[in-house]
């Protein structure tokens, strides 16, 4: 069995970060992108943050540039997200996942290739 379990979630002011970490098993993990997706009440799932098989390619979606950090740690089978100077609407559910990969340079930034995901963990920001 394969399992992603993120943890880190919380309720926090805007301005305020959090770090988000997810653990996997069950996976040969360097054979694994990593990316963190979201999802907000009422709206579809968005594509936060992404990680390439051995960190050295990421990606952002253009609302948290600058302000996310994604990270992966393969000896440990973790992969976090930084949130920095976080904003009401960050407020989601955050999803880690993980895509087979192929070992090409970059990770993908679309839902379809990640087969495993996390069951989730509640960011809040309030202003």
């Amino acid at each position: 069995q394969v399992h992603l379990v993120e943890s880190g979630g919380g309720l926090v002011q805007a301005g305020d970060s959090l770090r988000l970490s997810c653990a996997a098993s069950g996976l040969i993990f360097r054979d694994y992108d990593m990316g963190w997706f979201r999802q907000a009440p009422g709206k579809g799932r968005e594509f936060v943050a992404a990680i390439n098989w051995n960190g050295a390619s990421a990606r952002y979606t253009n609302s948290v540039q600058g302000r996310f950090i994604i990270s992966r740690d393969n000896a440990e089978n973790t992969v976090d997200l930084e949130m920095n100077r976080l904003k009401p609407e960050d407020t989601a559910v955050y999803y880690c996942a993980a895509a087979f990969t192929r070992h090409t340079s970059v990770p993908p930034t679309i839902a379809d290739p990640y087969e495993y995901w996390g069951q989730g963990t509640q960011v809040t920001s309030s202003s």
